[in-house]
């Protein structure tokens, strides 16, 4: 059996070792993709990059709402499938669409520093210089997160909100050659890698809509043991959003909470403390709880992993960033959750899920 690498020799006879990275077909997953390349180029300028696009189950069920097709992989399946038999070496996703808990084997081996995690309103054409507010009365917004729509129903009571699928481009030519959507919600991350931060017409601030986990933010999974591909790619990792996610994704495993619940979480980090705020809602927003806690993350005296630095934390391993930081970060993940969990969030959960589940 070939090892895990394959190497390729250049036309002066130097051998470069070739690195195969699994992505979407999508636009804007293969522009993320060509930004992880670029980076690990830079770091790396010897190793020679391959990049393999495929399509995944998300990408073929168009004509379902995602919180509707009830697999938690859904644009992750494939990818992992090629990582597991060595057809690749790594794969680049956007982290929100990773599960919080990973197939046995695998691990997150780099967050990239995090874009804007906020959600974005683009209006159709004729509604230009509007908001949310100023809106007619039933204007129909377009979203398919669970999370998106049962804040903006509760925030914006004059709406309708219906789901609208397909990538980025898809979902702006829907809104753009018809009349269905007076706007359309997406994340600010991929208009802004796409290009197209000239169609936001507002952000949303957290008091609107929180985030979902780890959005704006790029993972690189990776086979746990290969220690060589986890040393490469752990050079990416940007302390701070390391530190925030773990946060948030210990918080919705310690939840359950999948593509079919409406979870959503702010983090920032202020003087060395870690802030975390999480909600869980209805469906229609009337019914939430939301709570903030935070912890220290300022570096202690043990810096670095001792035992064994491939300890992962909400499913990332980030060995070179101090374990105590990684720890507390997790536990604030699991103490909101369990806070909220003793205030009555399994019985709010349980009831979006089974009427979403109805619907």
């Amino acid at each position: 059996m070939e090892g895990p690498f394959k190497y390729t020799r250049d036309g002066s006879g130097k051998v470069s070792q070739v690195i195969r990275m699994g992505t979407r077909n999508s636009q804007l997953a293969r522009i993320q993709t060509d930004s992880v390349a670029a980076k690990l180029k830079e770091l790396y300028p010897d190793i020679h990059l391959e990049i393999v696009a495929m399509t995944t189950v998300g990408d073929k069920i168009l004509d379902k709402a995602l919180s509707k097709i009830g697999e938690k992989s859904l644009f992750t399946k494939e990818l992992e499938t090629a990582l597991e038999k060595n057809e690749v070496d790594l794969v680049v996703h956007s982290l929100k669409d990773l599960p919080t808990t990973l197939p046995p084997g695998f691990t997150i081996g780099a967050v990239l520093k995090r874009e804007n995690p906020h959600d974005a309103v683009v209006l159709h054409p004729s509604h230009a210089g509007k908001t949310l507010d100023s809106l007619p009365e039933n204007s129909v917004i377009g979203t398919s997160s669970l999370r998106r729509a049962a804040q903006l129903k509760k925030r914006f009571p004059h709406l309708l909100f219906k789901d609208i699928r397909g990538n980025l481009n898809t979902r702006l030519k829907k809104l753009d050659e018809k009349e269905d959507f007076a706007a359309i919600i997406l994340a600010a991350a991929g208009l802004k890698r796409m290009g197209w931060e000239k169609r936001i017409s507002m952000i949303l601030e957290p008091e609107d809509c929180m985030y979902a986990v780890g959005q704006g933010a790029l993972a690189v999974e990776v086979r746990g043991r290969d220690v060589d591909i986890l040393e490469m790619v752990s050079a990416l990792h940007d302390p701070e959003t390391v530190l925030r996610c773990i946060a948030e994704r210990a918080f919705l495993r310690r939840l359950e909470g999948g593509c079919s619940v409406p979870v959503a979480v702010h983090t920032q980090v202020k003087d060395s403390q870690l802030y975390l705020t999480g909600a869980v809602y209805s469906l229609d927003g009337s019914d939430s709880l939301k709570e903030t806690m935070q912890t220290s993350v300022s570096a202690g005296a043990q810096n670095l992993e001792k035992e064994d630095a491939y300890v992962q934390r909400a499913g990332v391993t980030a060995s070179k960033i101090p374990a105590d930081a990684q720890d507390r970060a997790e536990r604030l993940g699991v103490d909101l959750a369990n806070l909220l969990l003793s205030k009555g969030a399994k019985e709010i959960l349980t009831v979006a899920r089974q009427l979403n589940d109805a619907r």
